[in-house]
């Protein structure tokens, strides 16, 4: 036994019943509003440009592209690899952009608890 531990004492810090209850009433609560928010980020939309604007990528929550625009100006056969290179700059960036604002929507509901092992989180 450790020093000042006597036998049959138990540890002061266990929680009881009734705040295992509070705590799973707040987990059920928080996952509620994830979902919640989930449902509304799929709603929302980024568009990001490349090329000056040559490229314009709409990405929605969901990380789905809903809308590409590409000017016919930026198109030339002789160059396909110019116009692959602001496409996926375009994409990327919107990618990054809707990962930082489901990010950031999450993290107001979880305090930034996300990805310390919660399950469901």
């Amino acid at each position: 036994m450790g020093k000042g531990m006597r036998a049959g004492k138990k540890p002061k810090n266990k929680p009881s019943g009734g705040d295992m209850q509070k705590q799973l009433r707040q987990l059920q609560q928080m996952q509620a509003e994830m979902e919640q928010t989930q449902a509304e980020l799929a709603e929302r939309e980024i568009t990001t440009t490349a090329g000056g604007g040559a490229i314009e990528v709409t990405v929605n929550g969901n990380k789905e592209i809903t809308k590409l625009v590409i000017d016919k100006d930026v198109v030339d056969p002789d160059d396909v690899e110019m116009l692959q290179d602001l496409v996926m700059a375009a994409v990327n960036e919107a990618m990054r952009q809707v990962e930082e604002l489901v990010e950031s929507e999450m993290n107001k509901i979880t305090g930034g608890f996300g990805g310390m092992g919660i399950p469901g989180l």
